[in-house]
């Protein structure tokens, strides 16, 4: 079976410009606030890029999602990219695992679902948008 690699990693925050001054200050990450058609997520660099796109090998950059009167959606997460997401979800669920949701379109990105692993963990898969 073909290895997927983390892609990007998530996790919630409840005061964005507060979460982005911490990070930037501490640790040099670069944040890019998006608009209200994007749940006002914030993008974070966390390396050098180059049109957005990771220029080393071994490497990620993440994002901040508001926090969730579910506590159990407000735990850090990772993004694991996967060529086919329909057959990755049959998967997770034949493996014990429970998906979120239903996927969902990130322009100019790809598709986007999350899921609970069988140890209660959430994860979530990207399927790349075809250039």
């Amino acid at each position: 079976m073909a290895m997927n690699p983390v892609v990007h990693f998530e996790m919630s925050a409840e005061d964005r410009a507060r979460m982005s001054k911490f990070y930037n200050s501490v640790f040099g990450w670069k944040t890019d606030q998006l608009g209200a058609d994007m749940g006002h997520y914030v993008v974070v660099e966390t390396t050098e890029t180059k049109n957005r796109m990771i220029e080393g090998a071994g490497r990620i950059n993440g994002g901040f999602y508001q926090r969730m009167e579910d506590k159990s959606m407000n735990y850090p997460s990772v993004v694991i990219a996967v060529e086919d997401i329909h057959k990755h979800m049959k998967m997770v669920e034949k493996a014990g695992g429970k998906i979120l949701g239903k996927p969902m379109e990130i322009p100019n990105v790809g598709t986007f679902v999350s899921f609970l692993d069988t140890e209660g963990n959430r994860v979530s898969m990207l399927q790349a948008r075809k250039k």
